[in-house]
Protein backbone atom coordinates (compact mmCIF):
# COMPACT_ATOMS: atom_id res chain seq x y z
CA UNK A 1 0.00 0.00 0.00
CA UNK A 2 1.33 3.70 -1.22
CA UNK A 3 0.90 6.86 -0.08
CA UNK A 4 1.33 9.51 -1.76
CA UNK A 5 1.74 13.69 0.17
CA UNK A 6 -0.13 16.09 -1.98
CA UNK A 7 0.38 19.51 -0.97
CA UNK A 8 -1.36 21.02 2.14
CA UNK A 9 -4.13 18.36 3.78
CA UNK A 10 -4.35 15.72 0.63
CA UNK A 11 -3.66 12.42 0.50
CA UNK A 12 -3.48 9.32 -1.75
CA UNK A 13 -3.52 6.05 -1.04
CA UNK A 14 -3.26 2.96 -3.69
CA UNK A 15 -3.93 -0.63 -2.94
CA UNK A 16 -3.92 -3.04 -5.16
CA UNK A 17 -5.16 -1.01 -8.47
CA UNK A 18 -7.18 1.06 -6.28
CA UNK A 19 -7.28 4.65 -4.61
CA UNK A 20 -8.16 6.76 -1.93
CA UNK A 21 -8.09 10.68 -1.94
CA UNK A 22 -8.64 12.10 1.75
CA UNK A 23 -8.75 15.84 1.90
CA UNK A 24 -8.13 17.19 -2.00
CA UNK A 25 -8.88 21.32 -1.04
CA UNK A 26 -7.77 24.56 -2.69
CA UNK A 27 -3.91 24.71 -2.02
CA UNK A 28 -3.51 21.25 -3.68
CA UNK A 29 -2.53 21.24 -7.56
CA UNK A 30 -5.29 20.83 -9.77
CA UNK A 31 -5.92 16.56 -8.98
CA UNK A 32 -5.24 14.90 -12.50
CA UNK A 33 -4.21 11.33 -11.91
CA UNK A 34 -7.38 10.25 -10.50
CA UNK A 35 -7.71 6.01 -11.78
CA UNK A 36 -9.11 3.87 -9.45
CA UNK A 37 -10.61 5.99 -7.21
CA UNK A 38 -12.80 4.29 -4.97
CA UNK A 39 -13.79 6.24 -2.22
CA UNK A 40 -13.19 9.88 -1.28
CA UNK A 41 -13.02 11.17 2.54
CA UNK A 42 -13.44 14.58 3.68
CA UNK A 43 -12.63 15.80 7.17
CA UNK A 44 -14.93 18.88 7.15
CA UNK A 45 -16.35 21.57 4.94
CA UNK A 46 -13.34 24.26 5.01
CA UNK A 47 -11.91 25.09 1.31
CA UNK A 48 -8.24 23.85 2.01
CA UNK A 49 -9.88 20.30 2.77
CA UNK A 50 -12.23 20.36 -0.67
CA UNK A 51 -13.63 22.40 -3.52
CA UNK A 52 -15.87 21.73 -5.98
CA UNK A 53 -13.00 21.89 -8.46
CA UNK A 54 -11.29 19.09 -6.90
CA UNK A 55 -14.00 16.88 -6.30
CA UNK A 56 -15.36 17.59 -10.27
CA UNK A 57 -11.67 16.45 -11.63
CA UNK A 58 -11.68 13.40 -9.48
CA UNK A 59 -15.33 12.30 -10.57
CA UNK A 60 -15.03 13.20 -14.12
CA UNK A 61 -12.77 10.41 -14.02
CA UNK A 62 -14.22 7.90 -11.10
CA UNK A 63 -18.06 8.79 -11.44
CA UNK A 64 -20.21 7.91 -8.60
CA UNK A 65 -16.93 7.44 -6.28
CA UNK A 66 -18.91 7.26 -3.04
CA UNK A 67 -17.74 10.48 -0.62
CA UNK A 68 -17.96 9.97 3.09
CA UNK A 69 -17.56 13.08 5.36
CA UNK A 70 -19.25 15.17 8.02
CA UNK A 71 -23.16 15.80 7.50
CA UNK A 72 -22.59 19.61 7.60
CA UNK A 73 -19.85 19.12 4.78
CA UNK A 74 -21.93 16.26 3.29
CA UNK A 75 -24.65 19.57 2.23
CA UNK A 76 -22.55 21.36 1.02
CA UNK A 77 -21.17 18.85 -1.42
CA UNK A 78 -24.83 17.90 -2.35
CA UNK A 79 -25.44 21.66 -3.45
CA UNK A 80 -22.88 21.87 -5.00
CA UNK A 81 -24.44 19.76 -7.75
CA UNK A 82 -21.65 18.05 -9.08
CA UNK A 83 -21.75 16.43 -12.75
CA UNK A 84 -20.95 12.56 -11.71
CA UNK A 85 -21.86 12.82 -8.08
CA UNK A 86 -22.53 9.42 -6.42
CA UNK A 87 -23.27 8.85 -3.11
CA UNK A 88 -22.70 11.45 -0.28
CA UNK A 89 -22.24 9.80 2.72
CA UNK A 90 -22.42 10.85 6.48
CA UNK A 91 -20.08 9.61 8.69
CA UNK A 92 -19.22 10.53 12.29
CA UNK A 93 -16.83 9.57 15.25
CA UNK A 94 -17.19 5.46 15.92
CA UNK A 95 -18.16 4.07 11.98
CA UNK A 96 -16.68 2.38 10.37
CA UNK A 97 -17.04 1.30 6.30
CA UNK A 98 -15.23 -0.92 4.21
CA UNK A 99 -15.12 0.37 0.27
CA UNK A 100 -13.02 -0.66 -2.78
CA UNK A 101 -10.83 -2.83 0.05
CA UNK A 102 -10.10 -0.12 2.25
CA UNK A 103 -10.74 -0.48 6.03
CA UNK A 104 -12.06 2.99 7.14
CA UNK A 105 -13.09 3.59 10.69
CA UNK A 106 -14.08 7.40 11.63
CA UNK A 107 -12.64 9.15 15.06
CA UNK A 108 -13.10 12.28 16.68
CA UNK A 109 -16.48 14.90 16.24
CA UNK A 110 -15.54 18.76 16.12
CA UNK A 111 -12.72 21.15 14.55
CA UNK A 112 -9.97 22.58 16.55
CA UNK A 113 -11.39 25.45 18.22
CA UNK A 114 -9.86 28.55 16.01
CA UNK A 115 -11.11 31.53 17.65
CA UNK A 116 -13.89 31.75 20.38
CA UNK A 117 -16.44 34.65 18.16
CA UNK A 118 -16.24 31.28 15.31
CA UNK A 119 -18.30 28.48 15.66
CA UNK A 120 -16.94 25.23 15.81
CA UNK A 121 -18.06 22.87 12.76
CA UNK A 122 -18.12 19.11 12.73
CA UNK A 123 -14.65 17.06 12.32
CA UNK A 124 -13.76 13.61 11.41
CA UNK A 125 -10.36 11.76 11.95
CA UNK A 126 -9.86 9.09 9.48
CA UNK A 127 -7.86 5.71 10.29
CA UNK A 128 -7.09 4.03 7.46
CA UNK A 129 -6.57 -0.30 7.12
CA UNK A 130 -6.71 -0.77 10.71
CA UNK A 131 -3.81 1.44 11.56
CA UNK A 132 -1.54 1.73 8.15
CA UNK A 133 -2.59 5.71 8.54
CA UNK A 134 -4.05 8.08 10.98
CA UNK A 135 -5.25 11.46 9.90
CA UNK A 136 -6.97 13.58 12.24
CA UNK A 137 -8.22 16.14 9.80
CA UNK A 138 -8.27 19.61 12.30
CA UNK A 139 -8.24 18.10 15.46
CA UNK A 140 -5.93 16.25 17.34
CA UNK A 141 -8.25 13.64 18.33
CA UNK A 142 -7.11 9.86 17.54
CA UNK A 143 -7.67 5.90 18.55
CA UNK A 144 -7.03 5.14 21.55
CA UNK A 145 -5.24 1.17 22.26
CA UNK A 146 -4.49 1.15 17.92
CA UNK A 147 -1.10 1.18 17.02
CA UNK A 148 -0.20 3.82 14.44
CA UNK A 149 1.82 3.28 11.65
CA UNK A 150 1.68 6.52 10.29
CA UNK A 151 -0.03 9.87 12.01
CA UNK A 152 -0.50 12.53 9.35
CA UNK A 153 0.38 15.77 11.79
CA UNK A 154 -0.55 19.42 11.03
CA UNK A 155 2.12 21.66 10.91
CA UNK A 156 0.86 24.70 10.66
CA UNK A 157 -2.85 26.46 10.93
CA UNK A 158 -4.91 29.43 12.58
CA UNK A 159 -6.27 27.00 14.83
CA UNK A 160 -2.83 25.44 16.12
CA UNK A 161 -0.10 26.14 18.50
CA UNK A 162 3.35 23.52 17.16
CA UNK A 163 3.17 22.54 21.07
CA UNK A 164 0.05 21.29 20.28
CA UNK A 165 1.03 18.61 17.84
CA UNK A 166 4.42 17.63 19.47
CA UNK A 167 2.03 16.72 22.58
CA UNK A 168 -0.30 15.08 19.98
CA UNK A 169 2.87 13.06 18.97
CA UNK A 170 3.99 12.37 22.12
CA UNK A 171 0.69 11.14 23.30
CA UNK A 172 -0.24 8.50 19.95
CA UNK A 173 3.43 7.29 19.66
CA UNK A 174 3.14 6.40 16.06
CA UNK A 175 5.91 4.37 14.31
CA UNK A 176 6.21 7.44 11.86
CA UNK A 177 5.29 11.14 11.51
CA UNK A 178 3.88 12.73 8.69
CA UNK A 179 4.14 16.69 8.81
CA UNK A 180 0.55 17.90 6.34
CA UNK A 181 -1.15 21.27 6.64
CA UNK A 182 1.82 23.44 5.67
CA UNK A 183 1.14 25.46 2.30
CA UNK A 184 0.54 28.80 4.58
CA UNK A 185 4.09 28.39 5.48
CA UNK A 186 7.10 30.44 3.79
CA UNK A 187 10.27 27.80 3.59
CA UNK A 188 11.99 29.03 7.18
CA UNK A 189 8.71 28.57 8.80
CA UNK A 190 8.24 25.05 7.63
CA UNK A 191 11.48 23.93 7.82
CA UNK A 192 11.09 25.32 12.09
CA UNK A 193 7.97 23.30 12.43
CA UNK A 194 9.67 20.55 11.08
CA UNK A 195 12.67 20.62 13.11
CA UNK A 196 10.05 20.79 16.35
CA UNK A 197 8.38 17.75 15.01
CA UNK A 198 10.85 15.64 14.87
CA UNK A 199 12.34 16.41 17.91
CA UNK A 200 9.02 14.86 19.62
CA UNK A 201 8.63 12.42 16.95
CA UNK A 202 12.21 11.37 18.69
CA UNK A 203 11.29 11.55 22.00
CA UNK A 204 7.87 8.93 21.42
CA UNK A 205 10.38 6.73 18.98
CA UNK A 206 9.01 7.59 16.64
CA UNK A 207 10.55 8.66 12.96
CA UNK A 208 9.50 11.90 10.91
CA UNK A 209 9.38 11.41 7.38
CA UNK A 210 9.44 14.77 5.99
CA UNK A 211 7.71 13.98 1.89
CA UNK A 212 7.33 16.95 -0.62
CA UNK A 213 4.58 16.99 -2.71
CA UNK A 214 3.68 14.25 -4.85
CA UNK A 215 6.39 11.78 -2.81
CA UNK A 216 5.42 8.44 -1.72
CA UNK A 217 5.73 6.01 1.74
CA UNK A 218 4.88 2.94 1.69
CA UNK A 219 2.49 1.65 4.40
CA UNK A 220 2.67 -1.33 6.64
Amino acid sequence: MRLTKLEHAALSIEKSGSRLFIDPGKFTTPITEAAGTVAIVITHEHDDHWTPEQLTRILARNPKTPIFTTPSAAEKILAADLPDIGEVIDVSAGESVLVGGFDLAFFGGEHAIIHSSIPRIENVGVLVEHGALYYGGDAYSAPEGIDIDVLAVCANAPWMRIAESMDYIERVRPKRVLPVHEMLLAKVGKSLATTRLRESAERAGALLVDLQPFETLELD
